[in-house]
């Protein structure tokens, strides 16, 4: 006999896939500001350039506190914001 699978598909929280996925994009972004900060960003862009046969024309500009405090906020607010939509969307095509 053949099992059977079900599926269920629950409703997810808005709030906690927005937080979820701000804080996913927060801390990938504090980890850039401090490749930044210990000179290895040049390197990792060089490095994602060549693995795609293109050359590399950015060069790094200097780390600066305030710069890295602002992108952290703010992809933690877009990242919070798209996961919000993404579970209401998700609740709304489920019908939930």
């Amino acid at each position: 006999m053949k099992e059977r699978v079900v599926i269920i598909l629950k409703s997810l929280n808005n709030n906690n896939v927005g937080l979820t996925l701000g804080s996913l994009m927060a801390v990938f972004h504090a980890a850039w500001s401090l490749s930044v900060l210990f000179g290895w960003a040049q390197g990792i862009l060089d490095f994602v350039f060549r693995i795609h046969f293109m050359n590399n024309p950015i060069t790094m500009g200097t780390f600066s506190f305030a710069t890295a405090l602002i992108l952290i906020i703010f992809t933690a607010i877009i990242g919070y914001v798209l996961g919000w939509v993404f579970a209401w969307l998700w609740n709304m095509l489920h019908g939930q």
